[in-house]
């Protein structure tokens, strides 16, 4: 916005840290709707012990508290190398992997320690939402009801896609080799998995709340109304 390409090391500190935060937050949201989703389709009956208000809010504390510190971590251990190459990031914001680039010895392996470790993390994460689909999915096709499988499916899918389209883009942007030059390609694979998942969270799971929806119904109409009343008025 301002035309000028230059961020200080304070600025990408904290980039890095609110950029990291989010990103393992997100994964870990991600994870606890596939559980909620098993609980619901799976066991609907117990739903509402399962997945009651209190454990709503330690599964949200626990989210928010993993973020901080995978951020800490994350930040920490790349911060602590030394940086004396040319620093110039090939990237639209202080990329971890462009990061690593700029050292010029071997004091970045700590960081790529963390890095496992946080893709371990990842790993555990994606097969815990792979196991409750299997799950899921073994107790929809045994419905007997078209508009009970129908539904389950409704509810699921568009979870799945943004589960699919998030953990896909990220993984292939932090393992694939890092460019001198930017491409196209890789900064629009970059937008696909900083940019796009946040935007699509609330259109997906947003508008499918019946809270939402209602609201929705009724701004719609309240605008209806109201541009009724103004042309009665002007008439």
């Amino acid at each position: 916005l301002m035309n000028d390409g230059y961020i200080s090391y304070g600025q990408c500190v904290l980039q890095v840290f609110i950029f990291t935060s989010l990103a393992w937050s997100e994964l870990a949201i991600l994870t606890v709707m596939s559980y909620d989703r098993y609980a619901a389709i799976c066991f609907p009956l117990h739903y509402e012990v399962i997945m009651n208000p209190s454990k709503c809010q330690w599964a949200v504390i626990a989210v928010w508290l993993s973020g901080s510190i995978s951020g800490i971590l994350y930040t920490s251990a790349t911060f602590s190398i030394t940086f004396c190459k040319a620093k110039i990031i090939h990237q639209f914001f202080c990329d971890v992997p462009q990061l690593l680039k700029l050292s010029c010895s071997n004091n970045y392996l700590g960081a790529i320690g963390v890095e496992a470790f946080m893709f371990l993390i990842v790993f555990i994460c994606f097969s815990s939402i792979v196991i409750s689909y299997i799950h899921i999915f073994s107790t929809v096709l045994r419905m007997p009801s078209d508009e009970g499988r129908s539904k389950a499916f409704s509810t699921c899918l568009p979870h799945l896609f943004v589960v699919s389209f998030y953990i896909t883009t990220g993984t292939f942007e932090f393992l694939k080799p890092t460019s001198d030059s930017p491409t196209a390609f890789d900064l629009m694979i970059s937008i696909f998995y900083t940019v796009i998942p946040p935007i699509l969270n609330p259109i997906i799971y947003g508008l499918r709340n019946e809270a939402m929806k209602e609201a929705c119904r009724k701004l719609r109409l309240g605008g209806q109304f109201t541009r009724k009343k103004t042309f009665l008025f002007c008439c």
